[in-house]
């Protein structure tokens, strides 16, 4: 079973025989105790193509030390990673490879640098004899798989303890510059090995036919800049997904939806024809994905409303309830999720996106002045939001007027979407006009979650009457959403009124 650490450390030069200054003298550290040389011999892992290297992510199988396995790490910010270990084995722990399958698709990884290192620790600890950081002296030894280049360098790197403040990299720092220590350039030791030992002839172009990117200033070179950092985001949060960290399917589903929303509003730059079938896969992996996220917000509201309910008023064991119902549905949604991420679908989907971006389906517009062009989707995005207000405005309460208002909801995402994509090209005006048709987008929401909330709480209230509990609290929630989606519909035409002009 594979386990995460979150490691947060810092890399200096060295030079072979550096002496490392006094640490006792750094603020905190009591004592510096000497824990010896350790021996390490890792080989790390790429597709053939250096994939991982490319987006920071180090893939490893080191023998020697405490820590022998398989050491898999994902760049969270400067300085910090998350390592997810698994128990040494001949080949990748099938965990492991499941993290890396958006990125890997149907190939594999190999060896590609090997790197022996002469470890010579140096625990610091406070005055109660605790762990505050762990710094090394590495004396390395690189060498490019299967039998390449070689490159060798010392460095000193310097790791905060788990349970300690960061600070004391600080710290620690301010002593090692006052020795002349400097910082190395090298984000990690593979990106240095791999620099250092990279072949000197890369060999030829291996897209020689590839198409000329769209001009700089054209609507082609702006809508292709966004679908690719959304492409770009699905692939790099299925890990995360997968980990379960917290709002990870929300930014997947929310990538997904900004993509598909991308290619119908910009039809006049992307052929429809290449697009649409597209489309209808990122709204496929959007819905299984959605089970997850609509699940999790729902729970969280209701959550809420017990809570924020008078304790008298709680009668019967309705947080129980509650709680049996939501761990069940949640591990159903997070299995479909992730069913969903190991699909041969879903391969397919990350391949046409590839391919998309590197033969993109441009149309006459995309030669054209961005600013133009990507106004004038926007505004057309625009009144369709527009139509379907007025339509759902136009209807007496009910259930046709929450399925009207449910779809200006989806418009209003869609125009949103719309100016956020168009802001490096349009930008404060289309800054601005996101944020009013968010803030209706949100009231929408808050509409149609008290909508769901009224049928969830309904069939809750059958169970609890089925097993013999009163449904008194069940029917007080339901009376509260209901007047809850009375509010949202009071409030809208005005906020709506706010953004009606462009």
């Amino acid at each position: 079973m594979a386990e995460t650490k979150r490691e947060i450390e810092r890399k200096y030069e060295a030079a072979a025989g550096t002496d490392v200054p006094d640490l006792t003298r750094v603020r905190d550290v009591a004592t510096v105790t000497d824990e010896g040389v350790v021996e390490l011999d890792a080989v790390y892992h790429d597709t053939p193509d250096l994939r991982l290297a490319a987006d920071s992510i180090t893939l490893r199988r080191r023998t020697g030390g405490s820590d022998a396995g398989w050491h898999l790490k994902f760049p969270v910010a400067v300085g910090v990673r998350d390592e997810i270990r698994a128990p040494l084995s001949d080949t990748l722990p099938p965990d492991l490879a499941a993290l890396l399958r958006s990125r890997v698709r149907g190939g594999e990884v190999v060896p590609v640098v090997r790197l022996r290192s002469a470890r010579d620790v140096r625990r610091l600890l406070d005055a109660d004899g605790g762990l505050l950081a762990e710094l090394s002296v590495d004396t390395v030894r690189a060498r490019r798989l299967p039998k390449g280049p070689r490159a060798s360098w010392t460095e000193i790197e310097v790791e905060a303890a788990d349970d300690a403040d960061p600070g004391i990299l600080d710290a620690v720092e301010k002593q090692l510059r006052k020795a002349g220590v400097r910082s190395s350039d090298a984000p990690s030791k593979l990106a240095r090995a791999l620099a250092e030992t990279a072949p000197e002839d890369h060999g030829p172009d291996d897209h020689p036919d590839a198409p000329p990117p769209a001009a700089p200033g054209t609507a082609g070179a702006a809508v292709l800049a966004y679908v690719r950092e959304q492409a770009e985001a699905i692939v790099a949060l299925d890990p995360a997904v997968r980990r379960d960290l917290p709002d990870a399917v929300h930014q997947l589903r929310v990538a997904c939806r900004r993509l598909r929303s991308a290619l119908k509003t910009y039809r006049s730059v992307l052929d429809r024809n290449a697009t649409d079938p597209l489309g209808d896969e990122l709204k496929w992996l959007a819905g299984e994905l959605g089970v997850a996220r609509d699940q999790e917000v729902l729970a969280e509201r209701l959550r809420g409303r017990l809570t924020d309910m008078p304790r008298p008023l709680r009668l019967g064991p309705v947080k129980a309830r509650l709680r049996i119902w939501d761990t069940a549905r949640t591990k159903d949604a997070r299995r479909k999720a992730v069913a969903a991420l190991d699909s041969d679908r879903y391969l397919a989907l990350l391949g046409r996106l590839d391919a998309l971006l590197a033969d993109p389906p441009l149309r006459e517009a995309a030669g054209r002045d961005a600013a133009k062009v990507l106004a004038r989707a926007v505004r057309k995005d625009h009144a369709r939001l527009a139509a379907r207000v007025d339509r759902a405005l136009s209807l007496a309460p009910g259930h046709e007027r929450d399925l009207a208002l449910h779809e200006a909801r989806k418009a209003a995402k869609r125009t949103r979407y719309a100016a956020d994509a168009a802001r490096p090209t349009l930008g404060k005006p289309a800054k601005k006009f996101s944020k009013r048709v968010k803030k209706v987008q949100s009231l929408l929401g808050e509409h149609q979650d008290a909508v769901v909330a009224r049928a969830t709480l309904r069939d809750l209230a059958v169970q609890a009457h089925a097993a013999g509990e009163t449904a008194f609290t069940w029917g007080l929630l339901y009376g509260r959403e209901e007047a809850a989606a009375d509010a949202a519909e009071r409030e809208l035409p005005e906020v709506w009124a706010r953004a009606v002009a462009l």
